[in-house]
């Protein structure tokens, strides 16, 4: 079974974390997690990055190694997938569920090793202009039931999605001070 060395490598990952980063709940059933930054960017801005993962997305946490290989189409319906070259297949990593240019963007699924597992994710991505600047927040909830203790696994999960949300904070320019 791939489940567990995927997770292994996830957990590598954990410790790439703006100071900005939060797991609010971590239960038996389900963890959520939270993540914030602030840019020097506008909403507009940081919304027409945000739907590009290729550009910002890290390639080890993808299922063929290549963040450009990742597409979002940001309605409502859309897929935030990844194209698999090597073997001409695809995976589907979320579902837009709620698009709002330049406000909010929210994305159904389980990511990564979650995905086998009998599990419902919710990213939910908010923009807010603040003084000239753009504050990202970066939520995620993921429940059901997983072969694995959840509880464990929540600092794992909120240090792979700071890392997302930093990458795509970089990609925009400067963070404030607190929150880099």
């Amino acid at each position: 079974m791939k489940l567990f060395p995927a997770l292994l490598t996830l957990a590598s990952f954990a410790f790439a974390a703006p100071a900005a980063a939060e797991v609010l709940a971590a239960t038996p059933g389900g963890i959520t997690t939270s993540n914030t930054a602030t840019v020097t960017a506008t909403p507009a801005q940081v919304w027409a990055a945000l739907v590009e993962p290729a550009r910002y997305w890290s390639p080890a946490h993808s299922w063929s190694g290549d963040a450009a290989n990742m597409t979002l189409d940001p309605r409502a319906g859309g897929c935030f997938c990844e194209a698999l070259p090597a073997s001409g297949g695809s995976v589907e990593h979320m579902r837009v569920i709620h698009a709002a240019p330049g406000e909010m963007l929210r994305l159904s699924g389980a990511l990564g090793p979650l995905q086998s597992e009998a599990l419902a994710g919710t990213l939910t991505v908010t923009l807010s202009p603040v003084n000239g600047r753009t504050r990202i927040e970066w939520t995620y909830l993921v429940g059901g039931h997983a072969r694995f203790d959840l509880v464990q696994l929540a600092p794992v999960v909120d240090g792979v999605m700071a890392e997302q949300l930093r990458r795509l904070a970089e990609l925009l320019g400067p963070m404030d001070a607190q929150e880099e």
